[in-house]
């Protein structure tokens, strides 16, 4: 599989420029606030958002002073939204290094979601980037949505895959599709483009969602048993879902038993994911999986063949194939 820095070339530049941007616009004159900001860069991730923000751009035109700008707005939206998402799950962790919250407690915590949500609606204002901030806006409200959804849902465990498909669509995948309809936007192409790219970001966003969820059924290089996390979190996601909807009346309780009751038994929990491979679970998930990924691969051949497009095909293909 191509390395994500392969994928990156055609936009190495660009990210590498975005980084000191972003960096700038969260600069502040308290100094507690610029040491938390500097820490929250420090554990930044693959950069995946600004990976498709860019290659959007150049796919749809030529990057410019607004695409930086729409890069840096998603990244300090979906920091805010992250490290809210960390307090209100009371998580001590994310990608391995401490929260916020663990480091300086809610309070601080939440002060910090709200100066990164008022720079990023600023830094959109004050250069008059209205339809980004639409855009952005739009996905932030899909997502909170989304989280709001699945948690209702989740306390009756009743999900249905039509309702399971709303919540990925908003929680996971509005998210992806707002990097590219900016990336877009930022070029200023036609209304009609930018909505194609956002519908390629959701079909994108949705494989990827599926993708992590097929992880919890994966055996883990250490133990050589499957994650069960989703299990253990009360998650209903498709392979389970699948799996339900393929049980007479007896099986469907002592499914919805185990994961009401019983998500922390380990033996139990192994029986159920076991169940859930043998019927066809994994299998119909994964594809899934790939229906989604060829319905956006199909909408980037209706784009010039070019060195951004072929990144963004190598993208879509890294974001279903992945290990981790």
């Amino acid at each position: 599989m191509v390395s994500l820095n392969q994928i990156k070339e055609p936009i190495s530049e660009h990210i590498d420029v975005f980084e000191g941007k972003f960096r700038d616009s969260m600069k502040s004159s308290v100094p507690l606030l610029d040491t938390i900001t500097r820490y929250i860069i420090k554990r930044k991730g693959k950069q995946m958002r600004p990976m498709f923000v860019f290659l959007s751009a150049g796919l749809c035109g030529i990057v410019n002073e607004s695409t930086y700008r729409a890069a840096s707005l998603i990244e300090l939206l979906h920091t805010a939204t992250l490290v809210h998402d960390d307090i209100v799950d009371d998580s001590n962790l994310r990608r391995g290094f401490f929260s916020l919250n663990a480091l300086w407690k809610n309070k601080i915590a939440v002060l910090v979601g709200d100066y990164l949500l008022s720079r990023g609606l600023l830094l959109a204002l004050e250069q008059d980037e209205f339809s980004l901030l639409k855009i952005v806006s739009t996905a932030v409200r899909e997502m909170s949505e989304g989280e709001l959804l699945q948690i209702e849902k989740a306390r009756k465990l009743d999900i249905r895959e039509n309702i399971y498909f709303e919540i990925i669509r908003k929680k996971t995948a509005t998210l992806i599709a707002s990097c590219c309809a900016c990336g877009a936007s930022s070029v200023d192409v036609s209304k009609e483009q930018v909505q194609t790219m956002w519908a390629f970001g959701e079909l994108v966003g949705i494989a990827f969602q599926i993708k992590d969820d097929l992880f919890d059924y994966e055996r883990n290089n250490a133990t050589g048993k499957p994650n069960g996390t989703d299990i253990r979190d009360q998650k209903m996601t498709l392979p389970l879902i699948y799996l339900l909807n393929h049980s007479d009346f007896m099986e469907k309780r002592w499914i919805i038993n185990t994961v009401k009751n019983h998500h922390n038994d380990a033996m139990r929990v192994s029986k159920l994911i076991d169940k859930v491979a043998e019927r066809g679970g994994i299998a119909y998930a994964h594809e899934k999986m790939v229906e989604y990924r060829t319905k956006s691969l199909d909408i980037l051949e209706t784009f010039p063949d070019n060195k951004y497009r072929k990144s963004l095909e190598q993208l879509v293909l890294y974001t279903t194939e992945r290990t981790t």
